[in-house]
């Protein structure tokens, strides 16, 4: 009976809000970001210490649910036009090259074999928006120009890793082709294309929705559409190998600019979702780590690999981002803002595991510079950037 209690969905979900608070404890005491103190304390519990909670499917499902909730209310900060900017691709196309070459570099460097250095490669051209995402919004910052050149940069980014993924799965298997490679990514960009296109009529038929009888009568009506959007777009987005999170995000820039007057605000709404299910979603980042993996070549592997994703990142953000006239200050903003690799980096690692195209070395590695690059770049910002938002 007490197995059964322990496993049960109502107990996990409050030891992970227990958690939560906790790592908003941790986070004042230290004077950093909520992010940070939510993943120490997710890796203090989880396997790597105390193991009170290891990843389970329940812990992957409602973290996923706070990564999409997430993107949708920073997306409902941003109106389309601040986002897709010509200049952000550039940012995003050099920031995805130097950091594959320098991945694949360090790891032949270190004796792994060619397939295991292309699919590291590809794992270090990732961004994973959400972590800088909140961490500009809970500093005020997410209306600057570097704050919009990163999230825009990273929507691109998503679709560039998408590209080096196609292209490194056949690469690895021999199985090449400009097609195969292509026809993905054709269908990323048009996915994109399409919700935006659709976006630009989503706010006035919520306008319209939002003065019919049923939304005077249950104000919460327009609310459950516009949620309903959010996870629609998430899971079209997923369908045609994009990160659902991108289309959350579009989701969110589609409806920013929606005038609600007789339905609930659909903006606080979701922000009271983003508070329990994002806190969730960053807990589980410490959660997925297991230090139990690491030998002593692995870790100074670690190391030089975790450099070089910071490194790589920051040169190839900075550089095109300095080369277009953006301040010293914003073009390395844009660089360390641009270099967590978080969930994203960590998915790209386990489809090579499954697939078998890494080994459980290189995973690990993968698994645990994703999370230190998580780590580092608020600690950054906050220290360096921002120190008066601290």
């Amino acid at each position: 009976m007490t197995g059964h209690f322990t496993t049960s969905i109502e107990f996990q979900m409050s030891l992970l809000l227990f958690v939560s608070l906790a790592g908003y404890l941790l986070a004042t005491r230290i004077h950093q970001s909520a992010v940070i103190g939510e993943i120490l304390v997710g890796l203090i519990i989880g396997p790597s210490m105390l193991g009170w909670i290891t990843y389970t499917n329940f812990v992957q499902s409602v973290a996923h649910l706070g990564a999409i909730i997430l993107l949708f209310v920073v997306g409902l900060e941003f109106k389309i036009r601040d986002i897709f900017n010509i200049r952000y691709g550039i940012i995003a196309l050099v920031g995805v090259i130097i950091p594959w070459i320098g991945g694949y570099l360090v790891t032949t460097a270190f004796g792994f074999s060619q397939e295991n250095a292309i699919f590291t490669g590809t794992a270090l051209t990732a961004t994973s928006i959400a972590i800088t995402a909140n961490v500009l919004r809970e500093m005020g910052q997410l209306q600057t120009e570097a704050a919009k050149a990163i999230i825009g940069a990273a929507v691109i980014d998503d679709v560039l890793s998408l590209l080096a993924l196609s292209f490194s799965e056949q690469m690895v298997t021999g199985d090449f082709s400009f097609a195969s490679v292509g026809f993905p990514v054709l269908k990323a960009g048009g996915f994109i294309v399409a919700a935006i296109y659709f976006g630009t009529h989503l706010c006035r038929f919520v306008e319209r929705l939002d003065r019919t009888s049923i939304s005077q009568k249950f104000p919460e009506f327009v609310f459950i559409f516009v949620m309903m959007i959010a996870f629609l777009y998430a899971m079209f987005a997923e369908m045609l190998g994009l990160s659902s999170i991108v289309g959350a995000f579009i989701a969110g820039i589609s409806l920013e600019g929606a005038v609600i007057r007789n339905g609930k605000d659909y903006k606080h709404g979701a922000e009271y979702l983003h508070i329990i299910f994002a806190s969730i979603f960053f807990v589980s980042l410490g959660i997925l780590v297991d230090t139990h993996v690491l030998t002593s070549q692995v870790i100074l592997f670690l190391i030089s690999l975790t450099v070089v994703a910071i490194l790589t990142k920051v040169i190839g953000c900075f550089i095109p981002a300095r080369m277009q006239g953006m301040s010293f200050r914003d073009s390395a903003v844009i660089g360390f803002g641009m270099s967590p690799r978080g969930e994203v980096a960590m998915i790209v690692g386990l489809i090579g595991l499954n697939q078998k195209l890494i080994t459980q070395e290189i995973y690990a590695a993968i698994i645990f510079m994703s999370l230190i690059t998580t780590i580092v770049t608020p600690l950054v910002l906050r220290q360096w950037f921002y120190p008066a938002q601290k």
